[in-house]
């Protein structure tokens, strides 16, 4: 049998399922970018938070190119799996996802879920290039916003959605929040100034009620979340005793933290783990300078090494002391007042985790965007600081020839490092 509202109860015992009645949870929040990292991370918090203290926070969570997770989660009215990799694996069926959507397949719907007044709160996980940012604003050029300004009511990009979901909201006037769960730095801002800057090209009267009536708080993210496997399926299986074709696995860690700027009520997240805080500045700082940076490390040094997944390559003595090294020499040193060597040394044994078969290629993946909030900024400010550089380069020079086969192409880098001998020199001098 598949897992179901109607076979729920069928699930083996050992298997935790929801403490509240899944069937009669209304939706409060929309989450565009239903994915596995989604699903396994501010789905669990929300799980948690109403079990913890009620509330309707269902989810009307979004596909935002294909259906296939759409569908999958709506043949099992809206139930998964989430597997918990330790040294026993744990299972738990969440239920706060309780409608399913895709954006190309249902504009209109996705707009009147964010328009919604029971609505409080849309959460995004798009990856960075969702955003269609160039720099830290809206990129008026990229075909997705050429789209929506020219068909609103169809729109291809989040912020699109949200420019004219926003815009049905605003003729009953209720506030929103709008939480960007991506890795980016000032991730809440940024955001903010995309939805702005499309809105006032399609209304400035709903450009300033955006300014007034919503709030985009910074957020930083953390849960090592590995694409879902044949593997892990049929573990899930074998452990719930029903088939799931929407489970997803994670590693025991999960950290969300958010900023202390809501414009309406929220789920209970600060009672089941997650930190609500004046300023998510030095969290995320942390989690994108070494976690990330480290992550992207392993990636492109690992492949060439033959290494599939990040606990082999964290296996490898010769990268591990790279790593060791990078947070002694430059991380450490240039990113003052922050327990950078701490926070590595637990960053480190979960990256060792033999369970969690995170590969390298799917880390490795658009890595341009991703070193630009990973790794230029710490290398930038260590190169003007006079501190060391010379690892940091070693990622980049790694990445490009990830990119070009062995062949470094220097054009793929952004002018302002192109640009300057001091990086330069690092990057090219980094494979001597």
């Amino acid at each position: 049998m598949k897992l179901s509202l109607a076979t729920l109860k069928a699930a083996s015992p050992s298997v935790r399922t929801p403490a509240y009645d899944v069937a009669r949870l209304r939706a409060g929040m929309v989450h565009l970018g239903v994915g596995a990292f989604h699903r396994a991370h501010q789905a669990i918090f929300t799980d948690d938070a109403i079990e913890a203290a009620g509330g309707d926070w269902g989810v009307v969570g979004v596909s935002m190119r294909q259906p296939d997770v759409a569908n999958a989660l709506s043949a099992q009215d809206g139930l998964y799996t989430v597997e918990t990799l330790d040294e026993a694996p744990s299972y738990r069926v969440a239920g706060a996802i309780r409608a399913t959507l895709t954006l190309p397949q249902d504009p209109e719907a996705v707009l009147a879920a964010i328009a919604d007044p029971a609505a409080h709160i849309v959460t995004l996980t798009v990856t960075e290039k969702g955003y269609c940012l160039a720099g830290g604003t809206l990129d008026l050029q990229h075909p997705d916003i050429v789209h929506d300004l020219a068909h609103p009511l169809a729109p291809r990009s989040a912020v699109g959605a949200l420019a004219q979901g926003l815009a049905a909201r605003q003729r009953h006037g209720a506030p929103m929040t709008i939480i960007s769960c991506d890795n980016m730095v000032e991730n809440g801002a940024r955001l903010g100034r995309a939805v702005h800057a499309l809105a006032e090209r399609l209304d400035p009267g709903l450009a300033a009620w955006i300014e007034t009536s919503i709030a985009f708080p910074e957020t930083m993210v953390d849960s090592i979340v590995p694409a879902t496997d044949a593997a892990s399926r049929a573990r899930v299986a074998q452990a719930l005793g029903l088939t799931d074709e929407a489970s997803v696995q994670r590693e025991p860690y999960g950290q969300w933290v958010i900023e202390d700027r809501f414009a309406g009520p929220r789920p209970a997240w600060d009672q089941v783990g997650a930190q609500i805080v004046a300023d998510v500045a030095p969290h995320r700082r942390l989690k994108l300078h070494v976690l990330n940076a480290s992550h992207s490390a392993l990636a492109y040094l690992g492949l060439v090494r033959g290494h599939e997944f990040v606990h082999q390559a964290m296996g490898d003595a010769q990268i591990r002391a790279f790593l060791e090294d990078l947070v002694e020499t430059e991380l450490a040193p240039g990113l003052p007042g922050l327990p950078v060597r701490d926070y590595w040394a637990k960053t480190a044994h979960r990256f060792a985790n033999p369970m969690v078969d995170h590969r390298l290629a799917q880390i490795a993946q658009d890595g341009g965007l991703k070193l630009a909030e990973r790794v230029y900024p710490v290398m930038i400010a260590n190169a003007r600081d006079g501190l060391p550089i010379a690892r940091l380069g070693a990622i980049v020079r790694a990445w490009l020839e990830h990119m070009g086969a062995g062949s470094p192409d220097l054009d793929l880098l952004p002018q302002e490092i192109r640009r300057d001998p001091i990086l330069r020199a690092a990057i090219l001098g980094a494979a001597q």
